[in-house]
């Protein structure tokens, strides 16, 4: 494995009454990036958190914050979402109707810019904008929900932006989110997952959360770093 593999722990599964705490603890366990899920009740089916909790985390820590908008037309929200101290905006292809301009509204803010392909969306849905990209993340499951089960399917689409990239027709980072586990990463890893998004297996591991953070590094011989 590589020390170009980075572990963003999801907070989607964390104690919300200490999430402060709940973010320094992933910390120090050796997460590299903090993933966090905004989820409108429109796009997908239920409603988590907003640019306050955004802000919350950028307080307690320094790590990157990867902001996953899962949510219908993101554009309104961009600047809020980047005043709160996002580091990195994904949206969905499935959102966004004018993907281009949105991913250079992204730069614009000073951003890393991504694009989410939900299960059933092909890879080639973000060809046009290859060139935009600093990440895709190929959802792993449906969007929506914590503790579901990885669908195997989905690493076809890591296999295809590997070899795009490969080829040089993009620079973005592949990210996988959704039932990523101790048993899951290395597979990913293999398809050409770089960046992997854990959440139950973090904040639900039954050794604590540096139990689960350590479970998925381990799986993936890496050792903790800063990014």
């Amino acid at each position: 494995m590589s020390d170009r593999y980075l572990l963003a722990a999801s907070i989607l599964s964390a104690d919300f009454l200490r999430l402060g705490q709940a973010v320094q603890e992933v910390e120090a366990a050796g997460a590299h990036w903090i993933h966090i899920d905004v989820m409108d009740g429109h796009f997908v089916p239920n409603i988590t958190m907003g640019p306050l909790v955004v802000k919350a985390a950028r307080r307690a820590t320094g790590l990157p914050l990867d902001v996953h908008l899962m949510i219908a037309d993101p554009d309104r929200y961009l600047e809020a979402f980047s005043e709160a101290g996002a580091d990195t905006l994904t949206v969905h292809v499935e959102a966004a109707g004018h993907l281009h301009r949105t991913l250079e509204q992204i730069h614009g803010l000073g951003l890393r810019a991504g694009v989410a392909l939900n299960p059933a969306t092909p890879a080639a849905q973000v060809y046009e904008v290859l060139p935009l990209l600093d990440l895709v993340l190929v959802m792993t499951v449906e969007p929506g929900f914590s503790g579901q089960s990885f669908i195997p399917q989905t690493l076809r689409k890591v296999e295809q932006l590997r070899e795009w990239r490969s080829a040089g027709l993009t620079r973005a980072r592949i990210e996988v989110d959704g039932g990523i586990t101790a048993d899951t990463a290395p597979l990913a890893a293999r398809a050409g997952a770089e960046i992997f998004v854990a959440a139950s297996a973090i904040f639900e591991h039954e050794g604590g959360v540096r139990a689960g953070v350590q479970a998925i590094l381990g799986s993936l011989e890496l050792k903790p770093i800063r990014e």
